[in-house]
């Protein structure tokens, strides 16, 4: 697949607010802009995201990705797993700015596992797992050593907080949850909430939810 050659985002506000608040060095721009080019490109063709202008791909899925860094010290973490990671979000941008952060990006979907292993490749990341079977069997049958789960617009957190549970072999983990900012915890969910932010991206309101077993 042929990159995209507008490069206007580059000079976009969007663009600018990105490297600058998150303080990306040259090669995490570059690396950022291939990845746009090719989600764009790829969205030409498939599915990948519903989110296809290049502004509001930086705003509303790299920076949001990126919120998690404000939450967490992210470079203290053994490895990290990214549930339903579809066009890689927020798995790829947190591994562009942690490049040498074991990553296991669970994923069911072919074209998106095809074009997350074409982003892994073009941008050089190592270290960095596609599995390709559903969460239930992701929980029953592996054993990385993880110590933090990142959900962002794939399960329920109903669903997700079996990784919680006692006979998990995760069950230290800390787990992540983007959510809308109107999401209420339902009770047993709000008995594993630890932490939550309510945060603005663009014109979004969003809140960022944190669990773990106590």
């Amino acid at each position: 697949m042929t990159k995209n050659t507008n490069k206007d985002y580059l000079t976009s506000q969007a663009w600018q607010h990105l490297c600058t608040t998150e303080s990306l060095t040259d090669q995490q721009q570059k690396q950022f802009a291939t990845y746009l080019d090719l989600l764009c490109e790829w969205n030409k063709k498939f599915n990948i995201t519903a989110i296809t202008d290049p502004e509001a791909i930086i705003t509303d899925h790299f920076k949001d990705s990126l919120h998690i860094r404000h939450m967490l010290p992210l470079a203290e973490q053994k490895g990290i797993c990214d549930i339903g990671s579809g066009g890689g979000f927020p798995a790829l941008p947190l591994k562009i700015c942690y490049p040498t952060i074991p990553f296991v990006l669970i994923e069911v979907n072919n074209k998106k596992i095809q074009f997350l292993q074409a982003v892994i490749d073009t941008l050089g990341l190592h270290n960095i797992e596609l599995y390709s079977l559903d969460w239930r069997t992701f929980l029953r049958k592996t054993t990385y050593e993880l110590d933090l789960f990142l959900a962002r617009a794939s399960l329920q957190p109903e669903e997700l907080i079996r990784v919680l549970k006692p006979t998990s072999h995760y069950n230290k983990a800390t787990l992540a949850y983007w959510a809308s900012r109107s999401w209420q915890a339902q009770p047993l969910e709000s008995s594993f909430i630890y932490k939550q932010e309510s945060y603005t991206i663009g014109t979004k309101q969003r809140k960022m939810v944190l669990f773990k077993a106590h």
